[in-house]
């Protein structure tokens, strides 16, 4: 009988190392004369990424953008063009594939980019979204999740864990209103938190300000799975370990109010929740004073240490709680 390995037995990141041999940086990396060209892709699945009882089509198409551009940023890059492929249900109008474009065009538009082309067909199974994004980056100025260093200092660009409450705060009101003739969400106060997990921005502002200042990190990633998830992809791929610091995490007001309403833990949320699209990343101990005046939102939580140390949260009683990967889950 052939041997049967359930998904689940390995998890995401055990998924990919399987089937590529090792989990690889954010973007394919194709060198292109003074540069490199960069080359990344994305899926995005109704019922798994987003429900289209509450995700308007038009932040989904700027969220798809965002998706495959953060991807492109987290290699110290500039994205460029993106191609769309969907698979798209008898559900959906034209009006509503117009919506979704004009989503991806604001973006676009914002981040210097443009929707180059793509294709179009029928699905039987819900929304389905494939983005795969081009962008380029200078050869001296490439930046892998290879490249951390024993003290390097961890960076981290704005709050972690609104997006995940975000998710959280739209299912509360789903499940609470789905027998209700006339909803009305309670989304008050919260705002900031829909905004993070329903159009997310892509921190374009944060490669200019490092390049700007002429600073190139030592590794970087983009904060999609969590930030514990990520920051251990940069510790396999640099062969060290790494201390970040509870007190020193970023995580918004609404997202302590809404994790003490829901009964979350903030904390974990932070590290495990994703789909923030932020970037995490490395550099050498003498830029702290560089890096914090940049005036893009960076924070400094933690530090590199030596291989085989491990990667840990460090309580404020100075306890380490060893950091796990989440990645995705199958059913």
């Amino acid at each position: 009988m052939k041997k049967r390995t359930e998904i689940s037995a390995l998890g995401e990141f055990g998924l990919i190392e399987r089937l590529m041999g090792t989990v690889g940086d954010d973007a394919a990396v194709i060198a292109d004369g003074r540069n490199f060209s960069l080359l990344s892709t994305d899926m995005m699945l109704e019922g798994v990424d987003f429900d289209l009882t509450y995700f308007p089509l038009e932040h989904l198409g700027y969220k798809a953008v965002t998706v495959g551009a953060s991807d492109i940023l987290a290699m110290n890059g500039l994205p460029g063009r993106v191609l769309f492929g969907l698979g798209v249900s008898a559900k959906l109008s034209v009006e509503d594939l117009e919506q979704f474009y004009a989503g991806a065009r604001r973006a676009c538009s914002e981040l210097g980019m443009e929707i180059a082309g793509g294709d179009t067909r029928a699905s039987v199974t819900g929304f389905a979204i494939a983005v795969t994004t081009f962008g380029t980056v200078p050869k001296a100025r490439i930046v892998r999740r290879s490249g951390a260093k024993e003290h390097d200092l961890i960076c981290i660009t704005r709050n972690l864990g609104a997006a995940y409450l975000g998710l959280h705060l739209l299912e509360r009101e789903k499940r609470a209103l789905r027998e209700v003739d006339d909803p009305q969400p309670r989304f008050a106060g919260y705002e900031y938190l829909l905004e993070r997990q329903l159009r997310p921005g892509a921190r374009k502002d944060v490669v200019d300000a490092l390049t700007g200042a002429g600073i190139v990190p030592t590794s970087m990633i983009d904060i999609s799975d969590g930030l514990a998830s990520d920051l251990l992809h940069i510790c396999r791929a640099s062969g060290c370990g790494a201390r970040i610091y509870l007190d020193r995490l970023p995580i918004a007001k609404e997202s302590y109010a809404l994790a003490e309403e829901l009964n979350i833990d903030p904390v974990v949320a932070a590290l495990n929740g994703g789909d923030d699209h932020e970037l995490l990343f490395t550099v050498p101990l003498g830029l702290q004073e560089r890096v914090v005046q940049l005036g893009v939102g960076i924070e400094v939580v933690g530090h590199i240490t030596a291989a085989g140390t491990g990667a840990a949260l460090v309580t404020p009683d100075g306890s380490s709680i060893p950091l796990r990967a989440q990645g995705f889950e199958t059913v």
